[in-house]
């Protein structure tokens, strides 16, 4: 349990850094933008790849589907499983929506 509120409190410490670092006039309108500024403390938001899974353009309802398994813990990570379950299923779909919108190689939130 101590790693799940080590985990949940970094989070929470790098949320709103992350959401300081990549602010822009259109993500202070976009909740979408505001929660995935969340997954670039992990996932790099430009497309690449360097370890952790790029998560742009992925598919609107597999990235939905995806969160649905690590909240129920289909889908196996602690860090997953904690932002999943962080996240209601109307910020799921919003920051899905959002990411999948967006191209590799495109600007920050």
């Amino acid at each position: 349990m101590n790693g799940t509120r080590l985990i949940v409190t970094l989070l929470l410490a790098v949320g709103p850094i992350t959401l300081i670092i990549f602010s822009s006039p259109a993500a202070e309108n976009n909740r979408g933008a505001q929660l995935a500024a969340m997954c670039a403390s992990c996932h790099r938001l430009d497309g690449l790849d360097h370890g952790i899974p790029s998560i742009i353009g992925l598919d609107e309802s597999k990235l939905t589907g995806m969160m649905a398994e690590f909240k129920s813990d289909k889908r196996k990570s602690q860090i997953m499983g904690v932002v999943a379950r962080s996240l209601t299923d109307e910020e799921v779909a919003e920051v899905a929506h959002y990411l999948a919108a967006r191209k590799k190689g495109s600007e920050q939130p």
